[in-house]
């Protein structure tokens, strides 16, 4: 009796030991979570800009004679401390520079928190090393102020020019950042807590990742929770009370689903010569042949005398032009079967030696022949 209650035992832990491992396992299935695949509606960065002053330079400020906004801007401010700079008096300032400052509003900022903000110089500033940033207010796009800016600029390039023109320069010394440089002095209102319901947006539009994720959401939080809007928007009903909802999206965007496959397409682009081609892409049967000729142009001069004893006749030159055409490289023919993979593609593209200027001429090709069967994108 003993021994088979111990045996039934084992069994059963054997049983719940092996639930535990598939539970844990990793799954072949890619899934991601929501809150890496979307973002909640009105959850949003604000971009602030404003115009400001960098003073403390060591002569590597803007030129003000063909920077005349520097002297303008300097003016007006010691004009607001009661200083007073004669209409005939033209300052030759080296230490100073105009900047434009910029910073991102992240969403909930509350007065007081800080932000980092970028400087950059817009007149003929060698560099900003050294400087320090003079309080600058910085507005959205309403022309309201939201932060205020100022502090030290932190700049990790440096230039070096000497007297005959050379110079000498590592990254870029005209912008920099002051870290934690801004102060928020105002509030972005959002309609967050005041809807029965959250949006969600997805990253990628894919209507089959907004059906999976209402699917995900439905199983998790009940039947009839999400809805569908679009192949961008799942509206989800949620509670309007500002805690409970504040759990709520935590929970929701912990919630993973497996997004749809990208639709085949091939991306080029023609500055850098960069080819991706994605998995799902085919082509149709195609015979294609790669080979360049090879052009080589030899230019020479002959000198042309007249016969001897000849009356009047001058020695000239003459140029004259030989060109040759002939193919260059092995120039080869590969077929394409039906229904041909991403791997196949590569592994021919790849035996005939084909460059990646060449590449795109044989994806432009297989398009008009008809063959090819994805969105050929060019950027």
């Amino acid at each position: 009796m003993n021994t088979a209650f111990s045996r039934r035992r084992s069994i059963l832990v054997c049983a719940l030991c092996a639930l535990t491992v598939l539970a844990v396992a990793p799954s072949d299935v890619h899934a991601e979570r929501v809150k890496d695949m979307s973002s909640v509606a009105g959850v949003r960065t604000n971009q602030l800009v404003g115009y400001g002053l960098v003073v403390g330079l060591d002569g590597t400020g803007d030129q003000t004679t063909q920077a005349p906004f520097t002297v303008q801007s300097i003016l007006n401010m010691l004009a607001k401390f009661g200083v007073t700079i004669p209409p005939n008096v033209n300052p030759q300032l080296k230490n100073v520079a105009a900047v434009t400052v910029t910073a991102e509003l992240q969403a909930f900022s509350k007065t007081g928190q800080t932000l980092d903000v970028t400087v950059a110089s817009i007149g003929n500033a060698n560099s900003l090393r050294g400087g320090a940033l003079l309080m600058t207010p910085l507005r959205g796009a309403d022309g309201e102020i939201y932060a205020i800016a100022q502090g030290s600029v932190v700049v990790s390039g440096f230039g070096v020019s000497g007297k005959d023109g050379s110079r000498v320069s590592v990254n870029v010394p005209s912008g920099g950042r002051i870290p934690n440089g801004a102060t928020v002095e105002r509030e972005v209102t959002t309609h967050f807590a005041s809807d029965g319901f959250v949006l969600l947006n997805l990253n990628t539009p894919d209507f089959t990742t907004a059906a999976r994720l209402t699917e995900a959401v439905d199983r998790t939080l009940g039947p009839g929770t999400a809805r569908a809007i679009d192949a961008v928007t799942v509206r989800i009903q949620g509670p309007t009370d500002p805690s409970s909802r504040v759990a709520f999206i935590g929970a929701l965007q912990d919630i993973e689903v497996e997004p749809g496959e990208a639709p085949a397409r091939v991306i080029i682009n023609s500055r850098t010569g960069t080819v991706v081609i994605g998995s799902h892409v085919r082509v149709t049967p195609a015979a294609v042949a790669h080979g360049s000729l090879s052009v080589t142009i030899t230019e020479r001069t002959d000198v042309s005398q007249p016969r001897p004893f000849s009356a009047g006749g001058t020695t000239v030159t003459t140029p004259r032009s030989e060109i040759s055409v002939a193919p260059s490289g092995d120039a080869r023919m590969f077929l394409f079967n039906a229904g041909v993979d991403l791997q196949e593609i590569v592994r021919a593209v790849n035996q005939v030696g084909a460059a990646p200027g060449d590449l795109v001429a044989i994806l432009e090709a297989l398009q008009q022949a008809g063959a090819l069967r994805a969105q050929l994108i060019v950027i």
